[in-house]
């Protein structure tokens, strides 16, 4: 557990959810920066600069508060699928992601005052061969469009379509909560 309030520059459920699964006490302020990510960045600098952007674009450095910014991306064959557009480009990630394994990466970023640590934790996922009707069944019940890679792990399509995780659970839901905390903790804990 951290004691400090902190501030998550994110909007998203599952990062808030984690955070109060942990009992850690926080306010959220959305950040809304630009999500530019430059072709020359590889997939650890894309996360680590986006929320990095994140928690900077709302810290205040004169303040008390310690403000946490994340990113998370879905990684198949070294290219970086992000979040679809439409229900089309999900279907379409989805039968990508079939039957082969991928990663996922959550870039982090704590800022109190002028000091900023960042990492990045890895997750390799590996998907069952999904049906057509598997992945028609959850683009039909779960929005699947503000979700890096199409789907969530904690939904149903985690539930029928993955074999095995090497690496940390809780960075595929979206927030590799026990580095966070151990990273505040040994070095935000003053």
């Amino acid at each position: 557990m951290f004691s400090k309030k902190i501030i998550l520059a994110s909007a998203s459920p599952r990062r808030a959810e984690l955070l109060n699964l942990a009992g850690v006490t926080f306010d959220i302020k959305i950040s809304n920066v630009d999500e530019e990510v430059l072709p020359t960045w590889t997939a650890e600098e894309t996360v680590i600069r986006l929320a990095q952007k994140k928690a900077t674009a709302v810290h205040d450095a004169n303040g008390d508060l310690i403000t946490v910014g994340a990113d998370t991306i879905v990684v198949l064959a070294g290219t970086i699928l992000g979040k679809p557009n439409n229900l089309i480009e999900a279907k379409e990630v989805l039968k990508q992601l079939s039957g082969k394994s991928h990663e996922v990466i959550t870039g982090v970023a704590i800022c109190q005052h002028h000091q900023v640590e960042v990492f990045a934790e890895k997750s390799t996922v590996y998907f069952r061969t999904l049906t057509e009707e598997q992945i028609d069944y959850y683009l039909q019940n779960f929005p699947p469009l503000d979700k890096a890679g199409a789907y969530a792990i904690q939904e149903y399509i985690g539930a029928v379509g993955i074999e095995k995780i090497i690496g940390d659970y809780y960075n595929v839901v979206g927030l590799p909560v026990g580095r966070l905390l151990h990273c505040l903790n040994t070095k935000f804990n003053d």
